[in-house]
């Protein structure tokens, strides 16, 4: 399937994203070509390789974003599983939870005085040991990688009002050309009525001064025609800088807004602030470990009651029974399940505005490709050509 036709298959699984999804600031850009030259050759294949990088980019992410939003989906799916049991099962899952309630609680009192982390820390970072410590490394990468693409976009920014500064300087300086232009003119007109003049006046010869004049005149003249075309060529290289500054920065924008929701999706996943705080308890978890293995018959008694549940969770069709181990009580206390299900529809929530942000995105950048060989059929295979190209190079 080709990068193009990929893009159908993205939008029939984004039906069912609500209207009223929060939309970045960034989504606002679109791609430009208002001061393209489609009928040059490097313009249009640089635009229309900014088009397919834009496509591309935002499918990878798509594709990234499908497999962790089914997995959120699946544990919410295995919570209406629990719920749809018979009284009889819920009683079981109640009883078999409460035990592993009480020994956690039995062991928690034993470590109480050397306990170097909170219980509530404790938990959080049980619950998401399977994604430690590359979720520490995922986090912290993308906060690096957050404050790079912040000075990019900055010194982008800026190099942009510098091109647009310089644009209407050499713009000015086209008018003063102009004007110039117009004052020797006048001035050589004048000069050559005065000579008329003074010539006629007291009978001289003035044919020398009619030639100085025209000297002067045409090496005034000569210089501002030089000089005009010289802001001329100048002002073009401006303007196609800009045009690039501009695609350049499109594609660091959508980088930007990536990363900005993959760091806010990080934090509600992980619940922290930063990653420094997720090392410091990862790093407090990791201890609090050590300690534990002393307790080693009593862990046997939990280990014998969490394969207890498991088993009867196993019956209940769940696709992750193993996740309720460390969520027992949800299975005793209502309210924690609630708890629960809020955090996972937030990361679901989450996780449809990023992809439908990147799917907007692909069917902007698919659209583009369209529109421009529709407008510009000359070129039609010219531009296929290029998405040949760039599908073959991403096979």
């Amino acid at each position: 399937m080709g990068l193009l036709g990929k893009i159908k298959g993205i939008f029939g699984r984004q039906a069912d994203v609500p209207e009223n999804v929060y939309q970045p600031d960034w989504e606002e850009e679109s791609l430009k070509r208002d001061n393209v030259d489609m009928h040059d050759k490097k313009q249009r294949e640089h635009y229309v390789k900014a088009c397919l990088e834009q496509l591309s980019e935002a499918s990878k992410e798509l594709d990234t974003l499908g497999g962790e939003y089914n997995l959120v989906t699946s544990y919410l799916t295995d919570m209406e599983e629990i719920e749809a049991q018979p009284e009889e099962m819920k009683e079981q899952l109640k009883s078999c939870a409460s035990k592993i309630l009480e020994l956690e609680n039995h062991k928690e009192k034993l470590n109480k005085k050397r306990s170097a982390m909170k219980p509530e820390d404790y938990a959080r970072m049980e619950r998401i040991e399977q994604y430690m410590p590359d979720g520490y490394k995922r986090l912290k990468e993308a906060e690096d990688y957050q404050i790079l693409v912040k000075k990019d976009l900055g010194r982008l920014d800026g190099e942009r009002h510098a091109y647009y500064f310089r644009k209407n300087e050499l713009q000015t300086a086209q008018k003063n050309m102009k004007g110039i232009t117009a004052i020797c003119v006048a001035s050589m007109l004048l000069l050559i009525v005065l000579l008329a003049v003074i010539g006629a006046a007291w009978q001289l010869d003035v044919t020398i001064g009619y030639a100085i004049a025209v000297l002067i005149a045409a090496a005034a003249l000569a210089f501002v025609y030089v000089k005009y075309h010289d802001f001329q060529r100048e002002l073009a290289k401006v303007e196609r800088s800009i045009n690039k500054l501009v695609l350049l920065q499109n594609t660091v924008k959508i980088r930007y807004v990536n990363n900005t929701n993959l760091l806010e999706y990080l934090y509600v996943k992980y619940d922290v602030d930063s990653s420094n705080e997720l090392k410091k308890l990862w790093d407090k978890y990791l201890e609090e470990n050590i300690q534990r293995e002393k307790e080693k018959q009593m862990q046997e008694d939990m280990d014998f009651n969490q394969a207890a549940l498991v088993k009867l969770l196993r019956r209940c069709n769940l696709a992750d029974p193993n996740v309720w181990i460390h969520q027992a009580q949800a299975l005793v206390d209502n309210k924690e399940m609630v708890e629960i299900r809020h955090g996972l529809i937030i990361r679901r929530q989450k996780l449809r505005k990023q992809m439908e942000y990147n799917a907007k995105a692909a069917q902007e950048a698919q659209d583009e490709v369209k529109d421009i060989v529709e407008k510009y059929p000359e070129y039609a295979q010219k531009i296929l050509d290029l998405v040949s190209d760039y599908e073959k190079a991403l096979a």
